[in-house]
């Protein structure tokens, strides 16, 4: 089987063990300020996780495109991607560990071959400290699944990777590991959960190549060692806990699965080869890199560049298909240095004229039969990403230009200043310098670059510590309020406006609303004034906020449900209409929630406020609004 024969036939599996089927959410998250990117496939589930019922039903599945800006730097070895998909299924206080386990080991094993003798399962080891009990369900059922298939499984406590490495396997096949490796949050350990914060043990799936041991990684191999010779393809979170006040756990309503497995890595076990970049989805990028550069991807003095400019122009495909343009902030910046390292990486090939869009081509046909915006989007795709790199290519230029000024006033060393400042004007990576100084028989004061670009990191990210504070996805009360009040927002702007007006984008946190619409000039203050005055009229009159599920079909035909991204939800959608008890419709809208029960609700929190309107981009406008303490 390719790549996308276990996509539909994990789907396929799901779906005969009762589970619906959504699409993938956007790699640009809807209402979730606290991150950049979807990164997995259960990160648009957590509401659902924690009780709020889903309009899908308890058993969800999907394959999710996902983004993991923090692994840019690892791009280049065999199993490192930005992008990929995972592939999840979730139940939703529905079944458990005696059902998620064998279904997860029959489809990797009977739908898609692969050897069981190869697979090793780790567990959570317990934690005394926070009173969590060892996962002994797991592990046992575990041992009851390999049997089956006549292989005997002995149980380790293996402990921490340190005491892997130094005391190794032990012929084991079920392995526990401490929290830091079995334990699944959003925040890490349960040490470091904060107070209503979910999670629970994991039990992770691994691959055996059978590489040889690297001993740099350790003495002793183990599954969570990083010699490559393990692979983690799967794994199976039980979120039953969630955080107490006083540092406790108790036990969630509802005991969930949250499954995820890597759909590359699975089809990297299924032929037997630990490089990811060896898969169907890659090889004609690959092919075409070869022709242009006339070296080959078996040789090992090339084989990251090749890595890097295949998976960084594959991550920029995605990107720009879920609307992300290049810019010099948030995932237009992440998606900029994409295509600016892939452009260093092809000349290191001696690919120096434009040939990003060319192989973004390659990147488009390998998935228009699977993803129809990628199919829709190709001319905008090629368009963005070789109009990138010819204005990276005219910076490259430039900073060419200053690096032989610098040249001229230096006798050995260039400092590191001059490094920092060719690395943020002209967008030359430190390596890029280095490797031209070098070639002049000059070095680089690098400790002093380190010093800039660590303060240059640390401003950055107090800005984005600052910037995604908070957010819906933390589902505070405050939150929840701002959330309801941005619906009535919209109502309030589509009346004064006109039903042109549309959602564009929220970002939603614990201190303010910012919201973005469809309309192409200034918005009056005046005109603000009745849109504030309309939200508070609402809140005032504690009109209910009533909860429908209806086909999707008819919820679009219907004209008074407003809507925006209709094709990223599911077949059957959730409408929150707030209607007073005279029958007045303030709002009717398409949503995922949550919102407050009552408008009144969000009186607690003072008056609604537009602060500020301005333009966000072409045809779109920006308002931002905030609670104002009622004086008494």
């Amino acid at each position: 089987m390719n790549t996308h024969d276990i996509r539909a036939r994990y789907l396929a599996f799901c779906k005969k063990n009762g589970h619906a089927l959504m699409p993938s959410a956007s790699l640009r998250p809807e209402n979730d300020p606290t991150t950049l990117f979807t990164s997995s496939g259960m990160q648009p589930l957590v509401p659902y996780l924690m009780g709020q019922k889903h309009s899908l039903g308890t058993r969800l599945a999907n394959s999710q495109r996902c983004f993991r800006a923090e692994d840019i730097d690892d791009v280049g070895d065999n199993r490192h991607t930005t992008f990929f998909e995972m592939l999840g299924n979730w139940s939703l206080g529905d079944y458990f560990k005696k059902e998620q386990l064998p279904w997860i080991f029959h489809f990797l094993v009977d739908e898609v071959g692969l050897d069981p003798s190869r697979l090793y399962v780790t567990c959570f080891s317990g934690d005394d400290t926070m009173d969590i009990p060892r996962d002994e369900e797991s592990a046992a059922i575990w041992k009851g699944l390999f049997a089956t298939k006549g292989i005997d499984a002995p149980i380790v406590d293996i402990g921490t990777e340190e005491d892997g490495a130094r005391n190794g396997m032990r012929n084991g096949r079920i392995f526990y590991y401490t929290a830091a490796k079995n334990w699944w949050s959003r925040a890490g350990v349960p040490e470091d959960m904060p107070t209503g914060e979910i999670g629970g043990p994991d039990s992770e799936i691994f691959y055996d190549f059978g590489t040889p041991h690297d001993s740099k990684y350790g003495q002793q191999c183990h599954p969570n060692c990083d010699c490559g010779r393990f692979m983690e393809i799967g794994n199976s979170v039980f979120i039953e806990y969630i955080k107490n006040d006083d540092g406790t756990f108790a036990r969630l309503s509802q005991r969930n699965v949250d499954f995820g497995g890597g759909l590359e890595r699975i089809a990297a076990a299924s032929i037997d080869t630990p490089d990811i970049f060896a898969l169907d989805i890659f090889a004609p990028m690959i092919a075409a890199l070869e022709k242009e550069s006339g070296k080959k991807y078996t040789d090992a003095s090339y084989v990251e560049a090749f890595r890097v400019i295949a998976d960084h122009v594959r991550g920029s495909v995605f990107m720009i298909a879920d609307g992300i343009m290049p810019s010099n902030k948030e995932q237009g910046y992440i998606l900029r240095k994409l295509l600016r390292r892939a452009v260093l990486y092809s000349d290191r090939l001696g690919i120096t004229r434009g040939r990003l869009g060319m192989l973004a081509e390659y990147s488009v046909r390998a998935y228009e039969d699977v993803f129809d915006d990628v199919r829709k989007k190709r001319e905008d795709i090629v368009s963005v990403i070789s109009e990138e790199e010819k204005k990276f290519r005219r910076a490259l230029t430039k900073g060419l230009k200053e690096f032989e000024k610098i040249v001229q006033r230096t006798e050995k060393e260039i400092s590191g200043h001059d490094a920092f400042i060719l690395f943020t004007t002209y967008g030359f990576p430190y390596e890029l310098t280095e490797e031209l100084a070098k070639e002049r028989g000059l070095t680089i004061h690098r400790k002093d670059f380190e010093k800039e670009f660590k303060e240059h990191q640390k401003l950055s990210q107090s800005a984005s510590e600052q910037k995604f504070k908070g957010g819906l996805a933390d589902h505070s009360a405050i939150t929840t309020a701002f959330h309801t009040a941005t619906h009535l927002m919209l109502a309030g702007l589509r009346k004064e406006l006109g039903s042109h007006v549309h959602q564009a984008g929220s970002n939603i946190t614990a201190e303010r609303t910012r919201f973005d619409f469809t309309h192409q000039e200034k918005v009056p203050r005046d005109v603000l004034d009745r849109v504030e005055r309309y939200v508070n009229d609402v809140i005032a009159a504690d009109a209910k906020v009533i909860v429908e599920e209806i086909d999707k079909d008819v919820a679009r035909a219907d004209e008074s449900i407003e809507g925006s991204f209709w094709h990223k939800y599911p077949e059957r959608v959730t409408v929150y209409t707030v209607r007073s008890d005279d029958g007045t419709v303030w709002s009717r809208e398409l949503c995922g929630g949550p919102h407050v029960t009552h408008t009144g609700e969000i009186a607690r929190y003072g008056r609604f406020a537009i602060t500020k309107e301005k333009s966000s981009s072409a045809g779109v406008r920006r308002v931002k609004a905030v609670f104002v303490p009622v004086q008494e």
